[in-house]
């Protein structure tokens, strides 16, 4: 294409700082990419939810191709970069990053229910930072960037001399004592020298060489490739010290890649619900942290929004398929399914009393729920308090509806009671641990109902520390149910690790586990309560459900 060189002086050099600027950040974007430790594109693949998403998750979910894609981005940056900085083919390269850059914005488009699950610095609405780059790398491609202080000029020299040496008879390269009109002839910035000008200097017989300005305009760009490495060596060694994911703090770093198998499921009556269900304690903020009185916070201020919907993808995609929360997170739950077409099955809590003894259950079934549990310690106080009835009526109302219904409880002395007046739920939802850990209180100093209660300050006492205060009499009472059990709070609170309370809950009778998991445990919990139900010895309890 051909072009008149007219640009004037601030034209061109907008321009040319243009070029820099796109090719430096491309340039650092790869380097970043390659110098981050096993860095892989797999997750914002795995986000995609676009017309594309398809293509995207099979190249996230096959290894070879998935390093072909880390390689190609990450080596398509550095070099699609570095060419554009030098001003070298930049119209090839600026073409080549417009269909990178174009990837990326197929992938994972700021339209409507699409964008959550990636950060963000900004809010976008369809034209995002990556498109308004791919347009000025459009704007590249259609100017002759290249002629500006860059390789391209170069190349354009040398094809001018080679031709004119080939009509003249002499050899290229002969230098004039004539001056070359470059950046300050007669023809100035406007004319066809300027100052990206092809006169350069020729003597009468037409043969050229480069003038000593044009060299020097070259060299240029060598103080900025020169801070280019100077910025990036700083920042690494920056990065590699201060970090979050450094040597002071290490975070288990599990993606989909490590999933060894999706969870298997079972059955509740009709529904099919994965053998582990994700637990809303860590979305609510309910840490159970003992002493530590500020973690609750802590935990609401990482779970926001966009990680609580992170999180929920990773379970979906290791095979959870159902979450248990209080009726007070199912409108977060249900824009989470809205948003991402997710077909996650919800356990709500209800809390029923005497004055109103279906207001939960007809709220949470108008916000849209599928299985439906009484509460733990709203059936212990119930119990406690002598309104048995209460529950009675509340699990006939649910399954009456066509929901199923069921019964959770801290204390194994609750649902003894309500065993003892007939209510039979469709699934029972039963703390489960053991109590070898360091903050459990002593057996003689452990009352029935106190769990969730009145936290006391003597640490020989309940304190928020233990969730199952009669892990044997549990053990028993379930025995003697065919009906499906999910055991909650088999980690005491993260008292216990995975391996343990997974291994006891299962072992002792459990059909079912309810872990609260934060989105970096998912995958390693998952892969823990595979290798525990595959590796069974000892349980007695036949399984249910």
């Amino acid at each position: 294409m051909k072009f008149k060189n007219d640009l004037s002086r601030t034209q061109s050099v907008f321009l040319v700082l243009l070029r820099v600027f796109i090719g430096w950040h491309l340039l650092y974007e790869g380097i970043a990419k390659l110098l981050i430790p096993d860095w892989s594109s797999e997750a914002y693949l795995l986000n995609s939810k676009w017309i594309l998403a398809p293509l995207f998750h099979s190249l996230a979910q096959n290894h070879t191709a998935l390093q072909v894609v880390d390689f190609l981005n990450i080596w398509g940056l550095i070099i699609i970069g570095l060419a554009i900085m030098l001003g070298f083919l930049v119209r090839y390269w600026a073409v080549a990053g417009m269909v990178l850059l174009g990837l990326y914005y197929l992938a994972n488009p700021p339209f409507i229910r699409t964008d959550f699950g990636l950060p963000s610095e900004g809010h976008y609405l369809f034209i995002n930072k990556t498109l308004v780059e791919i347009a000025a790398l459009g704007l590249l491609a259609v100017f002759p960037s290249g002629l500006y202080f860059g390789i391209d000029n170069f190349l354009k020299y040398r094809s001018g001399a080679r031709t004119r040496a080939g009509k003249s008879g002499k050899p290229a390269g002969t230098v004039s004592a004539a001056g070359a009109t470059g950046m300050g002839g007669t023809s100035g910035m406007g004319g066809t020298s300027g100052m990206g000008g092809t006169s350069g200097d020729t003597d009468e017989n037409g043969s050229s060489s480069l003038p000593r300005r044009e060299v020097l305009r070259y060299l240029s760009m060598v103080p900025v490739l020169g801070a280019f490495a100077w910025g990036t060596v700083r920042k690494y060694r920056w990065n590699s010290v201060n970090a979050i994911s450094g040597a002071t703090i290490k975070v288990p770093d599990t993606s989909l890649k490590d999933l060894k198998a999706p969870i298997p499921r079972g059955k509740i009556l009709d529904r099919e619900v994965s053998r582990v269900v994700a637990g809303g304690n860590l979305i609510g903020g309910w840490s159970h942290s003992r002493d530590l009185l500020y973690v609750s916070e802590l935990f609401k201020a990482y779970n926001s929004e966009r990680k609580v919907f992170e999180t929920l993808e990773i379970a979906e995609r290791a095979g959870v398929n159902t979450i248990n929360i209080s009726h007070l997170q199912l409108d977060l739950i249900n824009k989470y399914k809205r948003i991402y077409g997710s077909k996650l099955q919800t356990m709500t809590q209800v809390a029923p009393t005497r004055k109103d003894p279906y207001g939960d259950i007809n709220k949470v079934i108008d916000t849209g729920v599928d299985l439906i549990q009484i509460q733990g310690n709203c059936c212990d106080w119930r119990v406690r308090d002598g309104e048995i009835d209460v529950i009675a009526d509340s699990i006939d109302y649910i399954k009456k509806q066509g929901y199923p219904a069921g019964l959770g409880a801290h204390s194994v002395q609750a649902l003894i009671a309500c065993d003892e007046a007939g209510i039979e739920p469709d699934f029972y939802m039963k703390t489960l641990h053991h109590d070898k850990y360091w903050s459990a209180h002593p057996r003689e100093n452990r009352i029935p109902f106190s769990v969730d209660g009145e936290k006391s300050p003597d640490h020989d006492k309940f304190h928020d520390n233990m969730f199952c205060l009669f892990p044997e009499e549990t053990i028993e009472f379930m025995k003697k149910k065919e009906i499906p059990w999910i055991a909650f709070k088999v980690l005491a609170g993260g008292a216990i690790r995975p391996e343990e309370g997974f291994r006891y809950a299962f072992e002792n009778g459990a059909d079912f586990i309810c872990v609260g998991m934060f989105d970096w445990q998912v995958i390693t919990d998952v892969n823990i309560a595979n290798d525990v139900l595959q590796n069974l010895s000892g349980r007695q309890r036949v399984w249910h459900g």
